[in-house]
């Protein structure tokens, strides 16, 4: 089980964690919609004081009601850099490049501590959702980083009406890469789809990688 390791400007990592008591992190539409809120959202400093409302126009929409303006200034100051996600019913992946020192951490510390006490209120609950809190592997080459977006985005065939329809899969940034791109610069997927000629390309190498690399360096949960 890989530890978390010190994070540095401008690199990329692994992170992933899982729910505390072998449980499921989401119950209903809304529990997905709040984490994948906290993910897209958090990126910077900037406080949002009613997050429920978008969250309640999300489930209605499947998007989220979030200001240009507020948008620009979470891009703007973001202290940490989306690359690609996957959302599963008891833990979830995210490839992150740091952006300012400890952007990492801080990013990973308000997604989970306001997850927690989203779901402890809402759940009558009380104690960790989370086992501990967050581990962090680093990606130490340009084939890593390719095999790890491909293991991330294939990771929902673990659920059998997933089976060979991962790229369906809506909690997870799959879809985003082989299709439009639903959350803009929220997700910087030039990184990896930069290095495809094109969409279908990088759907193909998918589809037929993501796990020899990872098993050999004892990368996965």
């Amino acid at each position: 089980m890989p530890r978390r390791e010190n994070i540095s400007i401008g690199e990329y990592y692994h992170i992933f964690n899982r729910e505390n008591n072998k449980q499921n992190l989401f119950r209903e539409e809304r529990d997905w919609a709040r984490f994948l809120f906290l993910v897209l959202y958090l990126q910077s400093p900037l406080v949002f004081n009613n997050p429920g409302r978008s969250i309640s126009y999300f489930v209605r929409h499947r998007k989220f009601n979030i200001p240009k303006d507020i948008e620009k200034n979470v891009i703007k100051n973001r202290y940490a850099e989306l690359v690609n996600f996957c959302l599963m019913p008891n833990h979830f992946h995210l490839t992150v490049r740091e952006i300012k020192e400890g952007g990492i951490s801080k990013y990973l510390q308000r997604i989970q501590i306001g997850y927690t006490k989203y779901l402890n209120i809402k759940y009558a609950k009380s104690g960790h959702v989370f086992q501990g809190s967050f581990r962090s592997v680093h990606i130490k080459n340009n084939e890593q980083l390719l095999h790890l977006s491909a293991y991330i985005h294939r990771n929902p065939r673990e659920l059998k009406k997933c089976k060979n329809k991962e790229s369906d899969y809506f909690w997870s940034s799959y879809q985003d890469y082989i299709k439009e791109n639903r959350w803009n610069n929220f997700l910087k997927t030039k990184i990896i789809l930069g290095q495809f000629s094109n969409k279908k390309e990088y759907d193909n190498f998918a589809k037929t990688s993501g796990t020899k690399l990872l098993l050999k360096e004892n990368h996965l949960i």
